[in-house]
C-alpha cells in the first residue's frame, strides 16, 4: 500500500510532550547559543532570569531596534516606529491554536521563499516546535524576550531577540499573521533577520534553503516535467515513506500573487504533499497525491477534487483510509497527471538520521520509517593551497579537498550529494555574492590516485552554479568514489559543507 503520511500527534500534545521533556531534563537540545562576529553570546534562560529579576524587559543589544537591523543598502521609505506587541494589541498571543498558525501573511519584505518554507514546517509539528520553542510566551513569565533555533551547516543555533518590532502608522510592516493578536510569526522573522544581519538581507531567496535552515535536512528543488513522471513518481512515493517533505506552488510575482485561478489553485501559495494512493477510478488506476494549502481554504476543482463524481468509483473504506472528506479545510487530492500540468517546481526536503532521531528524543515518537544513511564533510577553499578550481585547471584542481566515499548496496542505490558554501547571505553587506561552486566524482578504483586528466567524472554535465548550495542526485552502484568540491576558479576562498545521503549504507 502507497504511504499516506500524518502528523505524529495532534500539534497541542507534541508540544506539550516536548515542553515536558524540556522541563524534566528528559531532552536536551544539541543547540548552541547564536554569537554575531565580535559579540558575547547571549543565553535565553540566564538573561530572561536575569529581566525577572531586575523588573526590566530585555533589549537586544545584538539587533537593536534601528535602522542597522533593518538594512544594508536601501532605507525604508517610511516612518519606522519599533514597538511591542503589547503596544500593538491589547493581549498579545505567541501561538493561537488551531488553523491560525498556517494564516500568515508576508509583508513588505516580499520574502515569499521564507514564507513558503514556514508552510511546510507548520505541516509537521515536530518540526515546527524545534524552530519555535513551547517555552516562551507572552502571559507567563512575560520579560520581552524570546528564541528560535535555526539549522546553520551542521549544528543548530538559538537566536535570541528581543520582541520591538518595526512598525508604521502603528501596524506591522514585515511579516505577521492575519490573526492581529499572534505574533510568532513576525517574531521568528526578525530572529531569522538576526541570524542573517538585517531584515533586507532576507530579500530574495529559495525555498529550499530556508527549509534546510529550518529543518536540518538536505532540501533538493525538482522541475515537475511530464516527460520524467515515471522518475518523479518514484521520488516522491519513496520520499514520503522516508519522511521527506514535500511542497509545490505556482510562480507568481508581487502583482500576481495570490490570484485565484480558474482551476482553484492560488497563484503564489506553497501546497504541500502530504500522501499519495492508488486507486481504481473511472478510467483504471489513478495515482493520487494528497495536497495541502495551509494558506487558505481555496481548493482543486478538477477530477478528483472534494465532490467530483470520480470518488463515485472508489469504494468508502477506502475513502475513509484516505480521509477523503468533502470539506473546504484547504486540502485536496488531485490526480498526479494535474499535478505535472498544473505546477511547474516541487521542493523536496529529505530529513537526515540525526534529525529523525532528535525527534524521537524530543517527542518520544519514534518515526516510522528507515531514515536516510549520511555522512558530512567540512573543509574550505584556500587561496594557494586547497582552492584548485574546477577540472578545466588541471594543474590545480588536484589541491582541493578531496573526499573518499564507500557506497555499499544491493544493486542501484540512490545517492544525493549537497555542496554548501557558508555565511553569504550574511556577507552581502560586504558586498560578497555567491561563489560558482559545484563538485566531481570519481570513481576510485584499485589505484590510490586518481589520473584527474584521463579520469571520467560520472557527473560530467554538472554545471558550475552560483547559489548557497548546489545538489546532484545520482543512481549508483556499490563501489569506492572520490568527491573533489570546487570553485569554478582558482584562489577563490570560501568554507563549506558537503552531504551526501543514501538509501544504501555509505561511509568515508
Amino acid at each position: 500500500m502507497l504511504p499516506v503520511v500524518k502528523n505524529l500527534k495532534s500539534g497541542a500534545s507534541i508540544g506539550k510532550i516536548i515542553l515536558d521533556n524540556i522541563i524534566s531534563g528528559k531532552f536536551k537540545k544539541k543547540v548552541e547559543p547564536f554569537v554575531p562576529s565580535g559579540r558575547q553570546p547571549i543565553v535565553f534562560y540566564a538573561e530572561k532570569e536575569r529581566c525577572l529579576r531586575e523588573g526590566c524587559l530585555f533589549e537586544d543589544p545584538q539587533f537593536p531596534a534601528d535602522v542597522s537591523s533593518l538594512y544594508y543598502s536601501h532605507s525604508p521609505k517610511k516612518e519606522i516606529n519599533w514597538k511591542r506587541p503589547g503596544e500593538i494589541v491589547k493581549e498579545p498571543i505567541l501561538l493561537v491554536d488551531g488553523h491560525s498558525r498556517f494564516d500568515v501573511v508576508p509583508g513588505e519584505l516580499e520574502d515569499y521563499w521564507f514564507l513558503a518554507a514556514i508552510a511546510n514546517i507548520t505541516t509537521r509539528d515536530e518540526l515546527f516546535y524545534r524552530v519555535v520553542p513551547p517555552d516562551q510566551s507572552f502571559s507567563e513569565d512575560y520579560a520581552g524576550i524570546f528564541h528560535f533555533q535555526f539549522w546553520q551547516y551542521g549544528k543548530w543555533v538559538d537566536v535570541v531577540i528581543d520582541d520591538r518590532l518595526p512598525t508604521h502608522n502603528g501596524q506591522l510592516i514585515y511579516m505577521h499573521s492575519r490573526n492581529h493578536n499572534e505574533f510568532w510569526s513576525a517574531l521568528l522573522e526578525k530572529a531569522y533577520a538576526k541570524l542573517y544581519g538585517s531584515y533586507e538581507a532576507l530579500k530574495s531567496g529559495l525555498t529550499s534553503e530556508a527549509l534546510e535552515d529550518m529543518t536540518g535536512g538536505l532540501a533538493e528543488r525538482m522541475k515537475l516535467e511530464e516527460d520524467r513522471s515515471e522518475v518523479l513518481w518514484h521520488i516522491i512515493m519513496r520520499g514520503l515513506k522516508m519522511g521527506s517533505i514535500f511542497g509545490c506552488s505556482i510562480d507568481a510575482d508581487p502583482a500576481s500573487y495570490e490570484n485565484k485561478l480558474s482551476t482553484g489553485l492560488v497563484q503564489g501559495h506553497a501546497y504541500n504533499i502530504t500522501g499519495i494512493r492508488m486507486v481504481n477510478g473511472p478510467k483504471g488506476q489513478t495515482t493520487l497525491l494528497r495536497i495541502r494549502n495551509p494558506w487558505g481554504k481555496q481548493e482543486w476543482k478538477g477530477p478528483w477534487s472534494d465532490e467530483s463524481p470520480e470518488w463515485h468509483s472508489v469504494p468508502k473504506n477506502i475513502k475513509g483510509e484516505m480521509d477523503a472528506v468533502v470539506a473546504q479545510n484547504g486540502e485536496f487530492w488531485i490526480a498526479f497527471d494535474d499535478l505535472l500540468k498544473n505546477f511547474k517546481e516541487i521542493d523536496v526536503c529529505h530529513l537526515g538520521p540525526d534529525v529523525i532521531e532528535e525527534i524521537f528524543q524530543m517527542t518520544e515518537v519514534r518515526a516510522p520509517y528507515k531514515p536516510w544513511d549520511m555522512v558530512v564533510f567540512e573543509g574550505a577553499w584556500i587561496r594557494g593551497s586547497t582552492a584548485g578550481g574546477c577540472s578545466k585547471y588541471l594543474e590545480t584542481f588536484p589541491m582541493n579537498p578531496q573526499y573518499p566515499l564507500k557506497l555499499k548496496a544491493n544493486g542501484t542505490s540512490t545517492m544525493i550529494v549537497a555542496l554548501i558554501q557558508k555565511y553569504r547571505r550574511g556577507l552581502r553587506k560586504e558586498g560578497l555574492k555567491n561563489l560558482d561552486i559545484g563538485f566531481s566524482i570519481y570513481h576510485q578504483g584499485s589505484s590510490t590516485k586518481i589520473d584527474f586528466e584521463n579520469a571520467k567524472c560520472i557527473n560530467s554535465k554538472y554545471n558550475f552554479i552560483n547559489r548557497r548550495e548546489v545538489i546532484g542526485r545520482f543512481e549508483t552502484n556499490a563501489g569506492e568514489y572520490i568527491i573533489l568540491p570546487s570553485t569554478l576558479e582558482p584562489n577563490e576562498e570560501a568554507e563549506f559543507i558537503l552531504r551526501i545521503f543514501s538509501n544504501g549504507s555509505i561511509s568515508s
